[in-house]
């Protein structure tokens, strides 16, 4: 399985979220998955969970969370999985065409603001 963390953006939101795609890379993997009622069939099929691992849901469904940004981040992520990396962007406004630019991520902000001492402090020095 493959796993990315990703920035989720809307209209006032920033959600860091765990994504995992849940096809299987070894033999251990494919049985347990297999059991649990996944497809295992090679094309994305993406768990998707708030970072912060504090009780909220994790769906592999994109229509099981209700609301607006869940749901369509999910969706695209599931079709654009192959092109995402850690630390993407996904914008929820920039998506449904409600901007022109999607969002920078909050993490250049924090960066050029003076605060990458306190993000090192937190993550330690990065290259």
């Amino acid at each position: 399985m493959k796993t990315k963390c990703l920035e989720l953006r809307d209209d006032g939101t920033f959600i860091p979220v765990l994504c995992v795609d849940m096809n299987p890379e070894r033999l251990e993997e494919s049985y347990l998955l297999r059991r649990c009622g996944y497809p295992c069939d090679g094309r994305p099929n993406i768990l998707l969970t708030p970072l912060g691992a504090d009780g909220d849901p994790a769906w592999n469904d994109p229509y099981a969370w209700g609301g607006r940004t869940y749901p369509v981040a999910h969706r695209w992520i599931i079709d654009n999985w192959a092109t995402l990396r850690d630390g993407d962007v996904v914008d929820v406004e920039f998506i449904l065409g409600e901007t022109k630019a999607p969002k920078r991520s909050e993490r250049e902000a924090a960066e050029t603001s003076g605060t990458r001492a306190a993000l090192d402090i937190i993550a330690g020095p990065q290259p």
